[in-house]
Order: C-alpha cells, then sequence, then structure tokens
C-alpha cells in the first residue's frame, strides 16, 4: 500500500469521531441535494465509496433496496456502522477496501455515491476507472467534493493550505477536470452545481487535531497571502487570526453511457 493511502488511514483513523460529530458533514444541504438527485425507486443497488462516518449511506438507505458503506479506514467504518444501527437501517453492509481497487463485481449497482473524500484519492483515474466498471449501464454516479477555482494562483493557495493541514490531501480538482474526467470514463454529466462553503478556521484545522503552532503557522500563511487570494476566499481574521474563509465545492450527477 502506498504511503498515501497510510497517511489516509492514520489521519482519519484517529480522527474518526470527529468527521461523526462535524456539521459540515452530517448536516451540509449539499447531502439533501445529492439524495434529491438520484432517480431512485426503492429497488437501486447502492455503493457509498469513502463512505467515512457514513452521513451519506444513512441518508440514502430509506429510498434503496440495498447499500454498502465502503472505506479504506476501519475506524471510519466502526463509525458509519454505528450510525447506522442509531438509526435502525437494516440494508446497509460495510466493506473495507481501497477505492482505485474495489471488490465488486461489473455492473453491479444501480448507484455510486462518493461525498468529500476524492481529494484523498492518489489516482483518480483509478477511482473513475473503477467507478464506470462496478456501475450497471445506465447507473447513476454522484459525487460532492471540494473543487480548486480555475485560477492557477488560486488553486495553489487552496491546495497548499489544505495539505499543510492535513497530509493525506492529495488534490482538490478544478471543475473543468472534473467534467474531462467524467467524459473520459464513459461518465455523461447530467447535473452540476457549483457551491460556496464556509471553513471555520478553529473548527476546520481541530478536526485533524493540529497543534496550536502548528494552526498559528497556517493562519499566518493565509493572513499573509496576497489582497487578490484574500478577496476570492473571502478570508476574515481577528487580531491577525484567521477566523474564517470560503471555498467552493461541487455536486455531479452522470450517468454511465456503456
Amino acid at each position: 500500500m502506498t504511503n498515501q493511502k497510510e497517511d489516509v488511514m492514520q489521519q482519519f483513523g484517529k480522527n474518526a469521531y470527529g468527521y461523526t460529530v462535524s456539521e459540515l458533514h452530517a448536516k451540509g444541504k449539499d447531502l439533501s441535494l445529492l439524495v434529491e438527485l438520484s432517480e431512485k425507486k426503492g429497488s437501486e443497488q447502492l455503493l457509498d465509496v469513502a463512505t467515512g462516518a457514513g452521513h451519506t449511506v444513512n441518508a440514502f438507505a430509506p429510498y434503496v433496496a440495498e447499500a454498502v458503506a465502503f472505506d479504506l479506514t476501519k475506524e471510519m467504518l466502526t463509525e458509519a456502522r454505528s450510525l447506522i444501527q442509531k438509526n435502525q437501517h437494516e440494508n446497509v453492509s460495510f466493506v473495507h477496501g481501497d477505492a482505485e481497487e474495489m471488490p465488486f463485481q461489473d455492473d453491479s449497482f444501480d448507484i455510486v455515491t462518493c461525498r468529500i473524500a476524492a481529494h484523498h484519492f492518489p489516482d483518480l483515474h483509478k477511482f473513475m476507472k473503477e467507478v464506470q466498471r462496478v456501475l450497471k449501464v445506465g447507473g447513476e454516479f454522484l459525487l460532492i467534493d471540494n473543487t480548486a477555482p480555475e485560477l492557477d494562483s488560486f488553486d495553489t493557495f487552496y491546495n497548499t493550505i489544505e495539505k499543510e493541514r492535513d497530509h493525506s490531501h492529495v488534490r482538490a480538482w478544478k471543475k473543468s477536470e472534473w467534467l474531462a474526467m467524467l467524459e473520459e470514463h464513459g461518465l455523461e454529466l447530467s447535473v452540476c452545481h457549483r457551491y460556496e462553503k464556509t471553513f471555520h478556521f478553529d473548527d476546520w484545522c481541530d478536526r485533524m487535531k493540529m497543534t496550536e503552532t502548528e494552526k498559528q503557522d497556517l493562519s499566518s500563511f493565509i493572513n499573509n497571502a496576497d489582497e487578490e487570494i484574500k478577496a476570492k476566499f473571502k478570508i476574515k481574521a481577528e487580531e491577525d487570526r484567521v477566523v474564517s474563509f470560503n471555498g467552493e465545492a461541487i455536486v455531479l450527477k452522470a450517468t454511465k453511457s456503456s
């Protein structure tokens, strides 16, 4: 296993509970939008890739026949299982594994979801190839992820601060890169929403258990950005300490064409 994937398991293993209680992950408006976008009839087989604390599979469980919560980190699957049991869903199974090498047969699922996770995948093309493989023809791929702005300087800034906060971060991709990858891997885009999200600095850092020194260093880096970057990311600071900033994310719906 690559060092990058070991970093993911280490980071999310020790911080699993933080994602269970995170308001951003548990109750984001994007989650209800994802459920609304799916053309579910109640008979579907669903796969939630990188399920994390299980918020997405929990939201979909009442509307599909069977669902699989799939994650690289065992501690996250434990959190997901706890959430599912608390909500008394009996149609969810839990599978440990790698998003780039899924242990499922071809054409197995009607819906594949992935929410706020793809920026951790070392080889996004392998993941997309696997999504296309396990989806049935006509099946839906539903994705939410943080994205980088199209301008290279903004892209570099955002991915730099994410990597400083979380070493398991690989890349937040541009919207244009996502659209190109969908087509390259035989998926036809039908819906694309872009929205802004506010990151509250202390909460954002504390989920990764950063030390106070690490937080201060990152705050200084953000606060010393040029004015164009500060305006783009709506950086707010009090007494030279970053309070919040804005990022962006996308919701995508695509269909396997053949």
